[in-house]
């Protein structure tokens, strides 16, 4: 015990010396920045958090009901103090600590609902420091350039607000202004963040992290780049052009910069609110199925990947002209591309779970780099347990008892899973964050694991591997042969939906006539 402590006290030693010496040479000083302050706070709650899990977990018997509930407690007050350091350092640490809040079924679930709240308490920037901002980037005053501008946002996140403005050609624009100390400091913080990962890492070796770091590296500065998310803002919008219920707002690039975004205002309710569209008769049931599409689309038959679709970036709402029910895709930053091998093989994946092939599951999950971790890795998948993915993910919805399980396993299983996520392509790591802000989603709005989600994914999955073979065919009888193969599949998921569609309306009747019995009886007694 106490080599681990002075080893903990010589890395915290090193983190500060390190990053002091980061500091000095950047000339960047300034305490209420970054600085003794900003270092010191992050080192000093690595180091409790350490501690804390050192000395409380170290007399208890391992696996016993009393480990269990002191493990709970600690989860619980570690992740407070991770929230808290996020507050304050705000920037990047708000960024991965929300990264870290969407991993529902990856993460012990002390640490996700604790965290998950940051998406709702991101710091404001000033109006001082929005009109700093637009005049060094825009070359003008806000009021040059606006006929109004709502001083109070609507909304704020970890590396920028959002303001609804008029043009004066009378237009309405909702202006993306980027946090004026966030670029400068996201570097810096990513450096701390690695040096006390490997600190910590030092301490407990079975928890690998370091995958939660090279993801920062590689998407920051993607996501501080505002010209770059206009630029998937359209893609996306041409590549899902013939979904007539998606809107993407348009830019409008007269008035963008790298940390300035004007686009196209479009209201509308968060998908998970369900009295929205309760109020607005929108369909609840066709919102999640239109979701299901449009992400299986992206994933499997495109590979350009939305990654950020928590509530308050999906809307929903009645077309103005038509008044069918629309989902508005906003927050364009963060887009995983993925390979073509990385994605056939994905798509391999899932038709094996979703039909039931086991030799399948197991030979994808290992291509795809989780060896003889592929039952978890399944299970990491799906959010099922390991029983149900070997009877089938499709055969009943998921139950309380085995959604508690698989929350209870994430805690668990922590180090198996950290040790998954360090070897898995980085492409998985955002399809992973993805899936699970999509199935909360689905869950809030009480549609989760329906049939016809995973027959949508086996249409895409259909459609792009008949798409590569077909690309690879030497003549044009092959090819016939694959379209042929391919409409014969997708047949077969269509008659297979329409069969459950009528056993559901047949056991609709069924219970229909047994409640009529059940309210009739009464009055012939």
């Amino acid at each position: 015990m106490a080599r681990k402590a002075l080893k903990l006290a010589s890395w915290t030693s090193v983190a500060l010396a390190a990053s002091g010496v980061y500091l000095y040479s950047n000339n960047y000083l300034d305490p209420n920045d970054f600085g003794a302050v900003r270092v010191g706070r992050a080192v000093a709650t690595t180091a409790v958090i350490s501690y804390d899990y050192l000395t409380s977990l170290r007399s208890v018997p391992y696996g016993s009901e009393e480990y269990l509930q002191r493990r709970s407690q600690v989860h619980l007050r570690s992740a407070r103090r991770l929230f808290e350091l996020c507050c304050a350092n705000r920037g990047t640490f708000i960024k991965v600590g929300q990264h870290l809040g969407a991993l529902d079924y990856l993460l012990p679930e002390e640490y996700t609902s604790t965290l998950k709240v940051l998406h709702s308490q991101a710091p404001q920037s000033s109006m001082q420091e929005v009109r700093q901002v637009i005049r060094e980037d825009l070359g003008k005053e806000i009021h040059d350039l606006f006929l109004s501008f709502d001083d109070t946002p609507l909304g704020a996140a970890s590396l920028a607000q959002v303001h609804k403005a008029v043009l004066h050609d009378g237009r309405t624009v909702a202006v993306k202004v980027q946090h004026p100390k966030v670029q400068a400091q996201s570097s810096k913080d990513i450096l701390l963040m690695e040096v006390l990962v490997l600190a910590v890492k030092q301490l407990f070796p079975d928890f690998e992290f370091m995958w939660l770091v090279d993801e920062a590296k590689k998407n920051l500065p993607l996501e501080l780049d505002f010209l770059n998310e206009g630029r998937n803002a359209e893609k996306v919008a041409h590549m899902l052009r013939h979904f007539d219920f998606l809107k993407v707002p348009q830019i409008h690039w007269e008035l963008s910069t790298k940390r300035v975004l004007l686009m196209e205002f479009v209201e509308g309710g968060q998908v998970n609110d369900r009295a929205y569209m309760e109020k607005n008769q929108i369909d609840v049931n066709e919102i999640s199925c239109q979701l299901g599409k449009m992400y299986s689309e992206m994933i499997f038959v495109n590979g350009f990947v939305h990654c950020d679709p928590h509530p308050g970036n999906v809307l929903v709402r009645k077309r103005p002209d038509t008044g069918k029910a629309e989902i508005v895709l906003l927050d364009h930053g963060l887009y995983q591309v993925l390979s073509e091998e990385f994605r056939l093989d994905y798509c391999h994946l899932w038709q094996s779970l979703i039909w039931t092939d086991m030799d399948g599951l197991k030979q994808y999950s290992q291509r795809l780099g989780a060896a003889d971790l592929y039952p978890l890795f399944a299970c990491m998948l799906t959010a099922r347990s390991w029983d149900s993915v070997k009877q089938g993910i499709g055969q009943a919805p998921v139950s309380a008892t085995e959604d508690s399980e698989i929350r209870n396993n994430a805690a668990c299983y922590l180090p198996e899973i950290s040790q998954l996520l360090n070897h898995v392509p980085r492409q998985m790591l955002l399809i992973l964050k993805t899936n699970d802000l999509l199935r909360s989603i689905e869950t809030t709005l009480g549609t989760r694991s329906s049939a016809s989600s995973f027959l949508n994914m086996s249409r895409c999955c259909i459609r792009a591997l008949a798409e590569h073979k077909k690309r690879d065919a030497g003549s044009f009888f092959r090819r016939t042969q694959i379209s042929f193969s391919e409409a014969f599949s997708l047949w077969q998921i269509n008659l297979h939906e329409l069969l459950l569609r009528v056993r559901a309306l047949r056991l609709a009747c069924w219970v229909s006539a047994l409640l009529g019995w059940l309210t009739r009886a009464p009055h012939r007694m």
